[in-house]
């Protein structure tokens, strides 16, 4: 072969070399560029993005797109192509931050790194309310939660009847994944209410003569008596002076909770006729369920009553949330007689 064909060979040569190395060159800028270059809007804070148990990848761009989060939705669907992500999606709550890349946004979502959700329940009257409540800030919907609060088998592995089943509930603030379902959320509860129930809190119960749920039903009517923590325990004395000597608790916002009326501001007299066994005026003893969730301090002022001889007391007519306190009948109508004045005076009615 002479030697002007080698050259030309060695020409081609390198001309195809050189056109691989640039194919190579722009493939890796493409890869580069897929993977590394920002491709969430930037923001001033992290967005949160909700991925629903059950979603598919379309779902998932769907929602990113539906927040305007992605620059480019067919670089962020190649990347998880390549990452297997595709096939192997997480539900959660994931908070996406301002100008991350495909691999970052990727990455998190098929990690399951979650954020997690800050639950807080408190001024609850009824299940139905806690339900409504918790599917507010979790997965979980309200009507597998209300069905699981009201099923009898299942609460009875809890330790719970569909009646008492809210004195499981301790009012604070608790981190859940989003994506927890309405199971897990009461496993959950029953783990912290087993905590929040120690041994010293059962040894002031037994003291008492109660279990920890009728501690609860007891700390609810106190709670919807007052707001003023100094005069819970006062007031719990007074109902567990009523209840050792076998007088009935006539508690008033029993009455309100079996009318079901939270809007009642007076309780009269044609209430306590109503028909339901949380009518404490016509019914001895503790009434089936709470009728709120009642907050630790509440219990607690159950568990640590004052003792006294008060059996009466009565909202004080200055309207300051405390209350004149009784040891008989005769000084508790003089009280009353003030307080129904003072309503009068207000023309509050009912």
């Amino acid at each position: 072969m002479s030697n002007k064909k080698l050259r030309t060979i060695r020409r081609i040569m390198w001309i195809i070399v050189g056109v691989l190395a640039l194919a190579v060159a722009a493939g890796g800028y493409y890869i580069y560029k897929e993977l590394f270059e920002p491709n969430v809007t930037a923001g001033s804070k992290p967005d949160i993005l909700l991925i629903p148990t059950g979603s598919t990848f379309s779902d998932v761009v769907n929602a990113l797109n539906a927040k305007n989060l992605l620059i480019n939705d067919k670089s962020f669907a190649w990347t998880a192509k390549q990452m297997k992500y595709v096939d192997n999606i997480k539900p959660g709550r994931y908070a996406i931050k301002p100008k991350m890349n495909n691999k970052e946004l990727v990455g998190l979502l098929r990690s399951g790194k979650q954020t997690p959700v800050k639950v807080v329940f408190n001024n609850i009257r009824t299940k139905d309310q806690l339900a409504e409540r918790i599917s507010a800030q979790l997965e979980a919907k309200t009507h597998a939660l209300a069905n699981l609060m009201g099923d009898a088998d299942y609460l009875k592995g809890l330790g719970f009847k569909p009646d008492n089943a809210l004195s499981m509930f301790i009012p604070n603030t608790y981190e859940f994944y989003w994506n927890t379902s309405a199971d897990q959320f009461l496993q959950r509860m029953k783990k912290e209410y087993d905590k929040f129930w120690n041994a010293d809190r059962i040894r002031k119960a037994r003291l008492i003569g109660f279990r920890p749920d009728e501690v609860s039903i007891l700390a609810s009517i106190v709670q919807q008596e007052t707001n003023r923590d100094d005069e819970k325990n006062i007031i719990a004395g007074v109902y567990i002076n009523r209840i050792n000597k076998g007088m009935r608790m006539e508690a008033d916002p029993t009455l309100v909770y079996a009318l079901g009326d939270f809007t009642i501001n007076r309780v009269l007299n044609i209430y306590k006729a109503i028909e339901s066994p949380y009518n404490t005026y016509k019914y001895a003893g503790l009434p089936p369920g709470p009728i709120c969730l009642p907050t630790k301090t509440s219990i607690d002022a159950v568990l640590n009553y004052t003792h006294h001889n008060f059996i009466y007391f009565c909202a004080k007519e200055d309207f300051s949330g405390h209350h004149s306190f009784a040891t008989t009948y005769s000084q508790h109508c003089v009280n009353a007689k003030r307080f129904q004045k003072a309503l009068d005076k207000r023309g509050i009615k009912s």
